[in-house]
């Protein structure tokens, strides 16, 4: 499906159509993402609902995924803008575009995880964990994982 954003800009969550090379780009050098091989983002892809937004010459310009079973579960994850394009709303074009899928319409559990967009997310209901004891996660330094230095 295809949304039209501001400004000439358009989202688009064809899988075919994500530049997995500006994907890999922007994540390679992401806090939460740091080192992350090239053949790891496209395994990521190939497994998730993905959304990019496009210039209007078509370039890449925005992500966004999410992993889902597209019934009781999502987790939004690698949101990002290339610096060259922040301060158009991209941001939250391509979030509200997300949140608003067909495919993820009734999920229960709609999650993230961010170190500096909490007020972004916030405005579209995110909230902290009700009760922090009941989630549990095992988490791997990415640095450390993809050997990056």
């Amino acid at each position: 499906m295809r949304w039209t954003g501001p400004d000439g800009f358009e989202a688009d969550d064809d899988v075919e159509r994500i530049d997995v090379d500006v994907v890999h780009g922007f994540l390679s050098t992401s806090y939460w993402a740091t080192g992350i091989p090239r053949e790891i983002v496209a395994r990521s892809i190939a497994g998730s609902l993905n959304l990019g937004v496009y210039a209007p010459d078509g370039s890449m310009v925005a992500f966004a995924r999410v992993v889902t079973d597209r019934a009781t579960f999502a987790w939004l994850a690698d949101v990002f803008v290339v610096e060259s394009h922040r301060g158009h709303g991209l941001g939250r074009f391509v979030v509200s575009t997300l949140l608003d899928h067909p495919e993820l319409k009734g999920i229960r559990r709609f999650m993230l995880a961010t170190a500096d967009a909490h007020e972004l997310y916030r405005s579209y209901g995110f909230t902290g964990l009700e009760d922090p004891s009941r989630t549990m996660v095992i988490s791997r330094n990415a640095a450390e994982l993809y050997g990056a230095s």
